[in-house]
């Protein structure tokens, strides 16, 4: 309860600061994309990059998690194999050391 209303207090806060960001720099910017040349107001720009920057953090964030799962699996998969192992070796009968 009290991690979301922290997370909904960090959100409300993250917009306030970008309403007073954006009235205090209402100017226009060009931008060069290698391709193209696009005048857009700074707050625009502002939130394209938040935005992109975002979502290339949830693509690492995604690809790490996949890694996990898939270290996951391996280990589960050995684990099986250990414990079959163990179990077949414990089935053997004791050889007595003459």
């Amino acid at each position: 309860m009290l991690r979301r209303v922290l997370i909904g207090a960090l959100l409300f806060l993250i917009v306030i600061a970008m309403f007073v960001f954006a009235s205090a720099n209402s100017g226009y910017i060009e931008v060069d994309l290698l391709f193209a040349r696009v005048k857009t107001s700074i707050p625009v720009a502002f939130a394209v990059t938040v935005a992109i920057g975002w979502m290339f953090g949830l693509l690492c964030t995604a690809i790490w998690a996949l890694r996990l799962v898939n270290e996951r699996r391996a280990l589960r998969r050995a684990l099986r194999l250990s414990e079959s192992e163990v179990s077949s070796l414990r089935k053997l009968p004791l050889n007595d050391a003459d």
